[in-house]
């Protein structure tokens, strides 16, 4: 397999699960602006939706769109427990907490990437991140280790690379205890240390 990212971008969330599952692929950074990727390759042709990430198969498909690629690597190696078995309350519930995290928190944090925003609708826009990560600092409340419990899991990878934006983007979620608790424990992990440092997002220790 191959994976299409840009260097901390959400594509990051699937390059922390390839490494969780031990599974054998390629890395290809990607240009956005420029449509090409580091060895030349066209990338509105790879992708012509035009964002990472992107996930070409070992038959040669190439397969899009976050959450599905989180399910998909975690379908790949089951022991690895990166998801409940599907048609089981507990995938239910799993993938909920993924759409939950694409479409409240992730594009929440999309108005803010704009140079140009007001200052109203900057404050707007963190004003409803902060309202969703209310909902997820009180499903960490009960002293729970990741989102689902004692599990790491394809949310908690992807709840960790988009709340890390929150660095760069200057969004205050110092209110949020259990959540920054929540992204020290992930950042510790083996995998998602060396998948940063893979992305040239931290140096290696």
């Amino acid at each position: 397999m191959k994976l299409y990212y840009a260097p901390g971008a959400c594509s990051l969330a699937t390059h922390i699960l390839l490494r969780e599952a031990g599974l054998p692929f390629d890395l290809e950074k990607v240009d956005i602006r420029g449509k090409t990727t580091e060895h030349g390759e066209d990338w509105m042709t790879i992708n012509p939706k035009g964002y990472v990430p992107a996930l070409r198969l070992d038959d040669g498909d190439v397969v899009t769109e976050n959450v599905v690629l989180h399910g998909y690597v975690a379908d790949q190696k089951p022991e690895a427990k990166l998801a409940p078995a599907h048609g089981t309350k507990a995938r239910l519930k799993q993938d909920e907490l993924a759409v939950f995290i694409s479409t409240e928190i992730h594009k929440g944090y999309s108005p803010l990437f704009n140079p140009a925003i007001t200052d109203d609708a900057r404050k707007a826009a963190i004003d409803r991140l902060k309202g969703r990560y209310t909902l997820v600092e009180k499903l960490l409340s009960d002293g729970r280790t990741y989102l689902t419990g004692d599990q790491f899991t394809t949310v908690d990878a992807y709840l960790f690379t988009v709340t890390n934006w929150s660095n760069s983007l200057k969004v205050d979620l110092s209110g949020f205890p259990n959540v920054m608790a929540l992204q020290k424990r992930i950042a510790a992990r083996p995998a998602v240390q060396a998948s940063m440092v893979a992305e040239g997002l931290i140096k290696a220790a």
